[in-house]
């Protein structure tokens, strides 16, 4: 988790070369038997600190597929404020954002859907304003005119 959390800052603070590089050596390291809620983590920051958008589609696939593996359980085991199920509305506002660049709306709108369906499991703090801000946006920008 700490070099997960040192290349996760690396790409907030705009090193998106250096957190690629982190993200790869430790992907390397973990997959494809490695800590599903790793993979998941590392998966998800993975795809946004990607240049093409089927790339970062890849990651998010791979940060659900990911997610589909672990437990509640075993994220609060590695921090007590994990939780998949509330990771769960911004994989999918991810993928949601990932098959609206990629000119897939029906499948951008399924993800939103799945998002808004998952939405429940968002704290009332700053992160979950975030995603439901993000799912309302994208809603909008989906919705027919």
């Amino acid at each position: 988790m700490n070099r997960i959390a040192e290349a996760i800052e690396r790409s907030q603070r705009g090193d998106r070369e250096r957190a690629r590089q982190l993200f790869t050596r430790i992907w390397e390291e973990l997959s494809p038997e490695g800590e599903p809620f790793h993979r998941c983590l590392l998966a998800h920051y993975m795809a946004d600190v990607q240049d093409d958008p089927r790339e970062e589609l890849a990651w998010d696939l791979r940060a659900l597929e990911a997610a589909a593996l672990s437990t509640d359980e075993r994220a609060r085991e590695l921090h007590a404020s994990l939780s998949v199920r509330a990771f769960q509305p911004s994989l999918h506002l991810n993928l949601a954002e990932d098959y609206r660049k990629l000119g897939d709306l029906a499948r951008a709108r399924e993800h939103v859907e799945r998002e808004k369906g998952s939405a429940d499991a968002l704290g009332e703090d700053g992160y979950g304003r975030m995603i439901r801000a993000g799912i309302e946006r994208l809603s909008r920008q989906l919705s027919p005119e």
